[in-house]
């Protein structure tokens, strides 16, 4: 059976139609793409970067644990004939966390420069300078009771004064034993590694300097 003349030629037709529309849309990708990339310039900005940086806010770096140990003791009075007098002894397990707040950085501690690579291409050079890394905040995970002794018989039941003071007692424990392990300066290391990190994504040449550490206490939340 043959196919008509006519029938033919509107199949070559459609042919020909389909292949201008794909060469069309070819030319007007290649089109789209060249002027894309003559007109993309990627530009760092010391706002853009100040930016980006206060966005992670806290940047925690470090989860410091601590196990511990918590004595309490409570005198008695004469008047519940000594009877109320207590006495305890906890197992603490505690964590500290640190870090930088990277809400402090200014405009001074971000700068901007070029510099050239060793292909002669200009590229961009930033000094980022941290501020001093703190404790953001100091956990009690568990307080285990190994030994709590109530009055003369044990008769007395548990003081929650007692047991408050011994949670922070506990919290200030756990915050001298981590300070003694040096969690400041962890802190302060880990932050401009992940800075750094972060930044030479963007091809730039990056150098971070902190500001050392700040006193290694609980830091004051801001609102």
């Amino acid at each position: 059976m043959q196919i008509p003349q006519n029938k033919q030629t509107g199949n070559a037709l459609a042919y020909v139609l389909l292949i201008l529309v794909m060469v069309a849309i070819l030319a007007m990708a290649g089109f789209w793409l060249v002027n894309k990339s003559d007109n993309y310039v990627s530009t760092i900005t010391k706002d853009g970067i100040i930016t980006e940086i206060q966005t992670l806010s806290r940047l925690q770096t470090v989860a410091y644990s601590v196990d511990t140990i918590v004595t309490a003791d409570k005198a008695g009075t004469w008047q519940n004939l000594w009877q109320d007098k207590q006495k305890g002894l906890f197992i603490i397990k505690g964590r500290v966390l640190a870090g930088v707040d990277l809400g402090g950085i200014s405009a001074e501690m971000v700068q901007i420069s070029q510099t050239k690579n060793e292909q002669g291409e200009t590229i961009d050079r930033v000094h980022i300078t941290l501020p001093p890394s703190q404790v953001f905040e100091v956990f009690l995970d568990d307080i285990e009771v190994y030994d709590w002794q109530t009055g003369l018989f044990g008769t007395v039941a548990g003081d929650p004064k007692l047991f408050a003071q011994v949670q922070a007692d506990a919290k200030a424990e756990v915050l001298a034993k981590a300070c003694q392990g040096d969690v400041l300066n962890l802190a302060m290391t880990s932050a401009a590694e992940q800075i750094k990190s972060l930044f030479m994504l963007t091809g730039s040449v990056v150098e971070v300097s902190t500001q050392g550490t700040g006193a290694c206490k609980l830091a004051t939340k801001t609102k």
